[in-house]
């Protein structure tokens, strides 16, 4: 188990536009199991690999449903229902957005040995699926945020939360 150091808000890796994976092997499959490890002990939901420095279309989403690996993922349909709620990230610890993003997405990738997948995420995985995917093009959820959250909000209820 390998604990990677996630880089925060200002490291110019969480801007970038990331490279496709092309490469199948034991280097990808430590790196996801490095990130699934990194995300488990940072209590997070997902992280995406830029937020670990490598600028690679990779990511692992955890919602509490088993592990999902993505590799080259990409999101081929998304319902026009949105929903909208608190969002936060490992790259940006202690802050909380309102963000909106589609209620349903469907997501095509490969696995960890290249072979192709279908994702479908509602509700809380579909913007789980949505925030990772959006570290691999360089954009995260301070950008699309309708709002930033107060400490005394992050702390308690907002008038989102009885959307979810």
């Amino acid at each position: 188990m390998a604990i990677r150091n996630i880089v925060e808000l200002g490291d110019e890796a969480l801007r970038k536009v990331c490279k496709p994976q092309d490469k199948f092997g034991i280097r990808l499959a430590l790196l996801l199991k490095d990130m699934a490890d990194t995300m488990y002990k940072a209590e997070g939901v997902g992280l995406a690999a830029p937020q670990v420095g490598i600028l690679r279309r990779v990511a692992v989403v955890d919602i509490g449903e088993g592990l999902i690996e993505m590799v080259n993922p990409k999101i081929v349909w998304a319902s026009e229902e949105e929903q909208c709620g608190r969002e936060g990230c490992l790259s940006l610890p202690g802050r909380q957005g309102v963000v909106r993003r589609p209620m349903k997405v469907r997501v095509l990738a490969q696995d960890r040995h290249g072979n192709p997948i279908e994702i479908e995420g509602e509700g809380f995985l579909a913007r789980a699926l949505c925030h990772e995917i959006d570290h691999l093009d360089g954009h995260l959820w301070i950008d699309h945020a309708d709002r930033e959250l107060t400490p005394e909000e992050i702390e308690g209820h907002i008038p989102e939360d009885d959307a979810q």
